[in-house]
């Protein structure tokens, strides 16, 4: 009598799928998680708003007392209320991740780090400056609806009217990538904000007061006052060249980000 010796059927081999993390995942993924915040809405739909009405506001009360003043500049006066609300949005977009722990599952999709970072910041810079720049037309075209036969009547196509809107928004959005790396730097929304206000808003104001002009001559440099002689279609006295304060808040931004990211890779979650 023999016993049959049986091999156990092999299970059928299935190949397990192959996720490959990729930069466009990443900013893919960072594009959703921005718009699907309530506070994202909110924050840009403050921002245009903001400068809309002042604009609408200047433009409608126009009495001539404000004719030294460069057109963009006063149409556009709003920006500077506009510019606080796209900082603190700059802010949450890494420090707000940091409160709610949202960070962990960013990190540990992807190891690396630094792509979460810098896809945040391209993800988030451009639509800062589309915003911007969208609404910074829009506002110049609505004022001129009142300012149109005075002093201060310009066209879109009138030479320097488009870059100095567009200098306008590349200012605001460079300023805006200076709050993002603050809050990446300090992981914290509310520490993030106090050194963004402390240090491009009230610092520079501070230093002022001392009577070197080695200090005069380099608060030209600081963010906010190379911001100031951004647009404008004329140059604005007692700052640097339009060039020169791009290139200044592009290294500004730089800097920052390249700490944050040093700090990201170097620090425990």
């Amino acid at each position: 009598m023999t016993t049959a010796l049986t091999t156990p059927p092999t299970p059928t081999d299935r190949t397990a799928p192959v996720y490959r993390l990729s930069t466009k995942g990443v900013i893919r993924s960072e594009w959703h998680k921005l718009w699907t915040l309530r506070s994202t809405w909110i924050t840009l739909i403050t921002a245009s708003a903001l400068v809309l009405a002042v604009g609408i506001t200047m433009g409608s009360t126009y009495d001539g007392d404000d004719a030294d003043v460069d057109t963009i500049v006063f149409t556009l006066f709003g920006t500077q209320l506009s510019q606080i609300c796209l900082a603190v949005l700059g802010i949450l977009v890494t420090a707000g991740e940091y409160s709610t722990g949202m960070i962990r599952s960013s990190l540990a999709a992807v190891p690396r780090r630094v792509p979460v970072l810098w896809s945040k910041a391209g993800v988030f810079a451009a639509v800062a400056f589309t915003l911007s720049l969208a609404t910074n037309v829009v506002t110049f075209l609505v004022a001129q609806i009142w300012l149109a036969d005075t002093d201060k009547e310009l066209s879109l196509t009138d030479p320097g009217v488009f870059g100095a809107l567009t200098t306008s928004a590349v200012s605001l959005t460079l300023l805006s990538l200076i709050a993002l790396g603050l809050g990446a730097l300090f992981r914290s929304v509310p520490g993030a904000i106090g050194a963004f206000v402390a240090t491009v808003l009230i610092l520079p104001e501070v230093l002022s007061m001392l009577p070197f002009g080695a200090v005069e001559t380099a608060m030209k440099y600081f963010p906010a006052q190379a911001a100031s002689s951004l647009g404008s279609v004329a140059r604005v006295e007692n700052t640097i060249a339009p060039g020169t304060a791009v290139l200044t808040l592009v290294l500004w931004a730089a800097a920052i980000m390249a700490a944050a990211t040093t700090l990201l890779k170097r620090r425990d979650v």
